[in-house]
């Protein structure tokens, strides 16, 4: 795994693109910062337009004939290799992204667990079988239905956030579906994708199916998503960005996994301590940088004392400093001009009459847990996606206002509710928009294998998770036989 960092300490090293079974390196090159002391830890080829179309080209020249077994065999042996060296990939996301390493040991366990579902399903026969006998207009026959991979090649764009799990998500499921995918991985953290693409050619993939190219999105990125032989686009990102990319991608299959302002609603008959530290780290865990993040924190007028007070309590526990000491909590945002949008938004909302209870702090990249309270719906710290570990608390006095409140935002993909009514549950299940409704638990909770993704501007209403993914991911052939009954 020649891009992940040793155990004991990091060695600065050159990174290239990884094309047609080749690590191409170029003149131009950019870095790769460690967020927490701004040290530059790498320098990563810059893809031409040119490498862009040839590493299309050399993919969509390939033709895959491993069987199901050779791609389960080959995702288990990548989930293998991951898993042995899980210390040293927790390292380097931490290095390249200042995530802490509890989060970034936990996100390598999920990426483990995607490439284990993804093998899984590709032993799964997905076709299916129809009798034509079933009405008088029938026949004696039978239709059958097979998947079969894209004619075209897959092209792929993933955010900063989880620069290994996001990675793993669109090629584990592309590489079960017999597919080519050319990846542009985010130029703030790509040092996760190089070196899983060189995990997954060690477990036995041949190299056109998934390659890598690194670089400037704005010089690379409509490249990829405009090549005529790039038949599906998948970008997980920023809304604005996804939209561009969706109309820039025409008449092809996209796939665009946006931003949320999730809202974690909190009933009055809901057990307030639990809920407390649920929320607290829903809102705060990857330093608060997930779509499905605790962005909107609606509480019961009627417990809300209470459970700010729960709330602030938690968030004075959580350890912040150094993400690669193994008792900090939370690590840095992305980057410093990240930590200083997050602060300009609480601030603003402290101007405009939210009471600020802990937190508001920032130092470089870091920005600490942080605590608003009355915060208005209009707010701009909860009607747009800050991405920082922020939990903005919204009083409401009914169940109808909770669903109003919720429901009012143009972003709809993940909401969680706290209550220990079942009819009041199934209520905000009914009457939510969103992609997602947990009972009891975060907007977030899901697990690798289950439909992911939202409405509105949160998304175009394709589902991601493992098995989702292979179907978007496969064209249906019908075919029709004589059958006697």
């Amino acid at each position: 795994m020649s891009a992940a960092p040793e155990s004991a300490s990091w060695r600065y090293r050159h990174e290239g693109l990884r094309i047609g079974g080749e690590t191409l390196n170029r003149d131009r090159t950019f870095a790769v910062h460690h967020p927490h002391t701004g040290d530059r830890v790498a320098t990563v080829a810059m893809a031409t337009a040119d490498d862009v179309r040839h590493a299309v080209l050399v993919a969509e020249r390939f033709r895959s004939r491993l069987s199901r077994h050779d791609r389960y065999t080959i995702l288990m042996r990548a989930r293998e290799l991951i898993d042995s060296r899980r210390e040293e990939w927790a390292r380097l996301i931490t290095m390249e992204s200042g995530l802490c390493l509890k989060d970034t040991d936990y996100e390598v366990g999920r990426a483990c667990d995607v490439l284990m579902f993804a093998a899984n399903q590709a032993l799964v026969d997905d076709g299916e079988i129809y009798s034509c006998d079933l009405t008088p207009h029938g026949r004696a026959r039978k239709v059958f239905t097979t998947r079969e991979p894209l004619l075209g090649v897959i092209g792929a764009i993933t955010p900063f956030n989880h620069p290994l799990n996001q990675v793993v998500h669109k090629v584990a499921p592309a590489v079960a579906t017999n597919n080519r995918l050319v990846l542009k991985p985010s130029e703030k953290t790509p040092l996760a994708a190089l070196a899983f693409a060189d995990t997954l050619y060690e477990a036995g993939l041949p190299p056109p199916m998934f390659q890598v190219v690194t670089g400037d999105p704005a010089e690379i990125g409509p490249v990829l998503i405009g090549d005529p032989h790039v038949e599906l686009v998948t970008f997980t990102g920023g809304t604005e960005v996804g939209k561009r990319v969706a109309a820039s991608a025409g008449y092809r299959r996209t796939v665009v996994e946006l931003g949320g302002t999730d809202p974690a609603i909190v009933l009055d008959d809901a057990d307030l301590a639990e809920t407390a530290r649920l929320v607290l780290l829903g809102a705060c865990k990857n330093s608060g940088q997930r779509c499905t993040a605790v962005k909107r924190v609606l509480v019961q007028a009627g417990v809300a004392d209470e459970f700010v007070a729960l709330l602030t309590e938690q968030a004075r526990q959580l350890r912040t400093g150094d993400p690669f000491d193994s008792q900090t909590d939370i690590g840095t945002v992305i980057d410093e001009q990240a930590a200083r949008r997050i602060g300009a938004a609480v601030d603003d909302a402290v101007r405009a009459g939210a009471v600020l209870r802990h937190g508001g702090v920032r130092s470089g990249a870091h920005y600490a847990p942080t605590v608003l309270d009355h915060v208005v719906p209009t707010m701009a710290v909860v009607t747009e996606e800050v991405f920082g570990p922020v939990a903005p608390v919204v009083r409401f006095t009914t169940d109808e206002e909770a669903v109003q409140i919720a429901n009012s935002s143009r972003y709809a993909l993940s909401a969680g509710v706290f209550t220990k009514g079942l009819d009041r549950a199934l209520r905000f299940v009914n009457e939510l928009h969103a992609g997602t409704v947990n009972i009891g638990e975060v907007p977030g909770y899901r697990i690798e294998s289950t439909p992911f993704g939202g409405i509105k501007d949160s998304g175009l209403g394709y589902k991601e998770g493992v098995v989702e993914t292979m179907k978007a991911y496969t064209n249906v052939k019908t075919f029709s036989l004589p059958w006697q009954p």
